[in-house]
């Protein structure tokens, strides 16, 4: 860290000058866009797409610990779990908006931090920002990020349409964002007890990151489309594979089985769990925000994805609504849902 930086108080700015020097970088690109950051609203025009809108909160102690989160990944990760949920529908997103709350301890160059991230998810991912709020908060720092994105309505994917003998695809591979919570949090354990420790955390980059920088799958939604395969339902991994997998059977009103030696799991994950002390299998069914894909297709598009070396077909759906795991040996397991919720 250069010695003497200035940091300059929000206050010293005042709101309006504040959301223009950590806005200034932003350059609208996409044609959709009429009106941006600017006016009372955005102003957009999808033609004859339908649009479709996503919202999350990210609040700080709940969501996420600025112990180990740096901001610049943060604001890259609040952008990405929505649009994640835009590609969940199998849609395109286009727009985000993005308001923040925050406190007195913030400076302006730690939010202009926040928001270099947001900046490159933008890039990346190929949206524009297009609005916002900014208030103070007397909880630390809250982050609300939505979505928008467009497709034609005879694309769109919902939960609710997976059908007896569908196949159930997942892309990538569970369980590496929870592990690499499991490693950050054990070093922050370290650290309030020693402050002067310096981890080594070289063998668990991939998990880590996983935590971190997730990325959202737009390659899986275009793949799908140069495969002309459509998807009977599809959710993004937010919450833990059992938890999503079961949004779907429950809005389906199916059932599914689940076969353990299917779940993709990265072999340094399993060698983290083995440390831990945890069941591969269950950190990849409960742990969440690995934002791959998981989706059911119609057995005919089984030719089609059978050699494609990142989806993994990890069951089938069922005409009861019976949910089972059925493990290494072949017992049945009926599963429930143990993945994240918020309020408990």
């Amino acid at each position: 860290m250069k010695k003497n930086k200035k940091i300059t108080e929000i206050s010293e700015l005042g709101e309006f000058k504040f959301i223009e020097k950590i806005t200034n970088s932003f350059e609208i690109k996409k044609s959709e866009t009429i009106m941006g950051i600017g006016d009372d609203s955005a102003v957009l025009n999808f033609n004859s797409n339908d649009v479709i809108i996503s919202n999350d909160i990210l609040i700080e102690g709940i969501h996420f610990d600025l112990t180990y989160n740096p901001l610049k990944h943060l604001g890259y990760k609040a952008v990405i779990v929505n649009l994640s949920d835009i590609y969940a529908m199998n849609a395109q997103p286009s727009h985000i908006i993005l308001s923040i709350g925050l406190s007195n301890r913030f400076s302006v160059e730690a939010i202009q931090e926040l928001y270099d991230g947001v900046l490159q998810a933008c890039k990346n991912y190929s949206v524009d920002l297009v609005g916002g709020d900014t208030s103070s908060s007397k909880k630390g720092l809250i982050i609300s990020v939505t979505a928008i994105g467009s497709t034609k309505r005879k694309k769109i994917t919902y939960r609710n349409n997976a059908k007896p003998n569908d196949l159930i695809v997942v892309s990538g591979d569970l369980g590496g964002a929870y592990m690499g919570l499991q490693i950050l949090e054990r070093e922050k354990s370290v650290f309030i007890v020693n402050p002067n420790s310096k981890p080594d955390l070289s063998n668990y980059s991939y998990s880590i990151q996983r935590f971190l920088k997730p990325e959202a799958r737009k390659d899986i939604i275009k793949l799908l489309d140069e495969l002309n395969i459509f998807p009977t339902s599809m959710i993004d991994i937010s919450d833990g594979l059992s938890s999503d997998l079961i949004h779907i059977a429950k809005n389906s009103k199916a059932g599914f089985n689940l076969f353990e030696d299917k779940i993709p799991i990265d072999e340094e994950v399993k060698r983290i769990s083995e440390e831990f002390k945890i069941n591969s299998t269950t950190a990849a069914l409960n742990g969440g925000e690995d934002y791959e894909l998981l989706f059911t297709i119609n057995q005919k598009d089984y030719e089609k994805i059978k050699k494609i070396k990142d989806l993994s077909i990890i069951g089938h759906i069922t005409k009861s609504r019976d949910r089972y795991l059925i493990n290494k040996i072949g017992q049945k397991i009926e599963l429930n849902s143990q993945g994240w919720d918020t309020f408990k």
